[in-house]
């Protein structure tokens, strides 16, 4: 009977390896490797605080390795700060009567792109990661700009535009923006 238990607990305890990992696959392998991006994280997106872009160079030269990722990195920074305003555009002229909707999108198209190429001289760097593999360097960044920054730079263009003031709702514009950012941070995996 002492043998039986024995066996018995012998058995199930094998079991329990052989189900709990012992053949355990690790990622699907048929994706590849699964590779983790050095200033890339979800802390280095844009979120309801900051606007954030990403970016990487590689180059034989460490100087043009850098230069490239931060070009990359302000890219996407300008990509993130665009296609943000350009959904604060389109629901504020939808939710507020606005005059010529059509001019008023236009200039403030043209307004934001000002605000932009102005925002990308003065971005904070928060994180860089540099690398150097048979004689290539590769640079990692990632940039970012207070939301409240660039909203108070679009407010003050407008102030100084007659025609955008006369449609300008600054509470209702300040909402919709905010609005916008969390749903950026929301959206983030």
């Amino acid at each position: 009977m002492r043998n039986l238990l024995m066996v018995a607990g012998i058995f199930t305890f094998a079991l329990m390896l052989a189900s709990c990992g012992g053949s355990k696959k690790a990622a699907d392998d048929s994706l590849g490797k699964e590779v983790n991006v050095p200033c890339n994280d979800d802390e280095f997106h844009t979120d309801a605080k900051y606007f954030r872009g990403t970016g990487n160079g590689i180059s034989s030269d460490l100087s043009t390795a850098k230069s490239k990722a931060r070009i990359d990195a302000q890219t996407n920074l300008s990509r993130s700060i665009s296609t943000t305003m350009k959904a604060v555009a389109d629901r504020y002229v939808n939710e507020r009567q606005v005059g010529d909707a059509m001019e008023f999108e236009q200039k403030f198209e043209q307004m934001t792109r000002e605000v932009i190429n102005q925002e990308l001289n003065n971005v904070e760097v928060v994180c860089t990661k540099t690398f150097q593999k048979e004689g290539r360097y590769q640079v990692f960044n990632a940039l970012q700009v207070p939301k409240d920054q660039v909203l108070n730079n679009i407010k003050d263009r407008i102030s100084k535009d007659q025609k955008l003031q006369l449609d300008y709702d600054k509470m209702k514009f300040e909402q919709v923006f905010n609005e916008e950012m969390e749903k950026m941070a929301n959206e983030r995996p």
